[in-house]
């Protein structure tokens, strides 16, 4: 069975209920949408992370109430270099949204969603101590998995090997 081509026409996907949310309330929020394999991920600015999630958490129509997980993506070395990546579940409607936003390689920061998921510091922390996203207002930002006087971020593309030296 051949694959569908992915839809990443704004206009074709503001039916889906996280982009329309999205679009209403700010449409300099969403800087594009992509409807691939029955999931749809929607880029976000950096500036509106927390709005964006706070909207579709809050949203009547389609609420987003479940914070299943935030990670992140190298893309070194391209620019923008990180795409920090939220994954949201709507428990009674039983659909899924991805909210991605990208961050360049210099001052990888944005806000922290910690105030509306709480389940979000252990995923931030995880994030900040892998790859050295830095997470404004986050409580207790601080390493989870490696020691506190380890050197760098082992899950970047340009950490070396063997670790420094």
């Amino acid at each position: 069975m051949p694959l569908v081509p992915a839809v990443t026409d704004l206009d074709k996907l503001k039916g889906h209920p996280a982009v329309a949310r999205l679009l209403a309330s700010n449409s300099v929020t969403v800087e594009g949408a992509k409807f691939d394999r029955d999931e749809m991920t929607v880029y976000v600015h950096r500036s509106s992370i927390r709005e964006a999630c706070a909207l579709l958490r809050e949203d009547p129509g389609c609420p987003f109430n479940y914070l299943s997980d935030v990670t992140c993506v190298d893309w070194y070395p391209q620019e923008p270099r990180f795409e920090v990546v939220y994954h949201l579940l709507s428990i009674p409607n039983k659909e899924r949204v991805r909210l991605k936003v990208r961050l360049p390689g210099d001052s990888p920061a944005l806000e922290s969603i910690t105030p509306l998921w709480p389940a979000a510091n252990y995923f931030e922390r995880e994030v900040f101590d892998l790859f050295g996203i830095r997470f404004n207002g986050h409580p207790y930002l601080r390493r989870l998995l490696m020691p506190e006087n380890w050197e760098g971020h082992p899950l970047r593309k340009d950490y070396p090997v063997e670790g420094y030296r």
